[in-house]
């Protein structure tokens, strides 16, 4: 073994107190499989389209077989992933109120081909009901290839986060990227800062505020637009669970059918980092806007709260509110 300061410089640990895969030039390999089925699912899971006709849900990831890993080597990252993919949906005829089930099936998702050639095939249990069957071939399959898109994204940012190790000189240049983001950190428990961001979004419900305030609040209804056990204490200092625990957090301010401040995070988050979530209802003739303000939202998931908002709450809601209007 040579002496520091000698020999191959591809060995040297260059200021690094781990000495380990120094300049990335060793092959690293990590196993994606299981954070993908999850990925998968939190992706694919609850697609809405609709049109004048009626409307359709992806309502479960019935089978997915295959596996995927990221490999690293000078410096470089490569990808193989290899999905058979099953998912059921269901629908409602507008006129009718006539609900279907189907079944969506992606034969090879892989990194052979690109997302818009991945097959996407669309099957719809015997009967009538092919003008929801249509509706899933074409708005379905394109939200679908979205969907995959949106996977294969995080698979190659957010999976693979620590895998390019820094070198001496890129550590310098993160080192002045973080002074420059520490007017927008929180500061977390075990003294690590984390970059974060705000976040604003709006949303109109076809529902009057106390109606759309109970879906917060009432144990119920949170369950049936998350399609999930939830724990639910709707009071200052309450604690809530949703989606299976991937959603904790705890109740800090309820002002009935105007506003709800809520401590919040997601399982994927650092260890005891929340972000402050602010919805405010605002009534408007026949409807309600839904105003939501959060702060402290970790940078790389950035994008992962705005899917949880837009496609677990809100079209999980509007749907909900939907359903129990044509249920009368």
């Amino acid at each position: 073994m040579a002496k520091w300061g000698q020999g191959d410089p591809r060995w040297i640990v260059e200021e690094r107190e781990d000495g380990t895969n120094v300049n990335n030039w060793h092959w690293t390999e990590r196993d994606a499989t299981s954070w993908s089925k999850g990925k998968l699912r939190e992706s694919l899971v609850g697609i809405v389209v609709e049109n004048e006709a009626g409307r359709c849900q992806i309502s479960d990831l019935k089978q997915v077989e295959g596996e995927a890993s990221c490999s690293s080597r000078k410096g470089k990252l490569i990808f193989f992933y290899e999905w058979n993919i099953k998912l059921t949906w269901k629908g409602i005829i507008k006129e009718s109120g006539a609900k279907h089930k189907g079944l969506i099936e992606i034969p090879n998702l892989s990194e052979e081909n690109e997302v818009e050639d991945t097959e996407v095939n669309v099957s719809k249990k015997k009967g009538d009901g092919d003008v929801l069957k249509d509706l899933m071939k074409t708005a379905g399959t394109a939200k679908v290839r979205e969907a995959l898109g949106d996977y294969l994204k995080a698979l190659k940012t957010e999976f693979t986060m620590g895998m390019i190790l820094p070198t001496k000189a890129a550590a310098t240049q993160e080192l002045t990227i973080k002074r420059k983001l520490s007017e927008n950190t929180l500061q977390a428990p075990l003294g690590v800062r984390i970059p974060t961001v705000a976040l604003h979004m709006t949303e109109l419900f076809d529902a009057g505020v106390e109606r759309l305030y109970s879906i917060f609040t009432v144990k119920e209804l949170v369950q049936k637009f998350s399609k999930s056990p939830a724990i639910l204490e709707a009071e200052k200092g309450g604690k809530f669970q949703m989606f299976d625990g991937n959603v904790t957090g705890e109740y800090i301010e309820l002002l009935t059918n105007e506003k709800i401040v809520m401590k919040w995070r997601c399982r994927s988050w650092p260890e005891e980092h929340y972000a402050t979530v602010v919805l405010n209802f605002v009534p408007t003739p026949g409807q309600t806007e839904l105003q939501l303000d959060c702060k402290g939202v970790p940078v790389c998931k950035e994008e992962n709260m705005k899917f949880c908002w837009q496609k677990q709450h809100f079209e999980e809601i509007k749907g909900l509110l939907q359903l129990t209007t044509l249920n009368g």
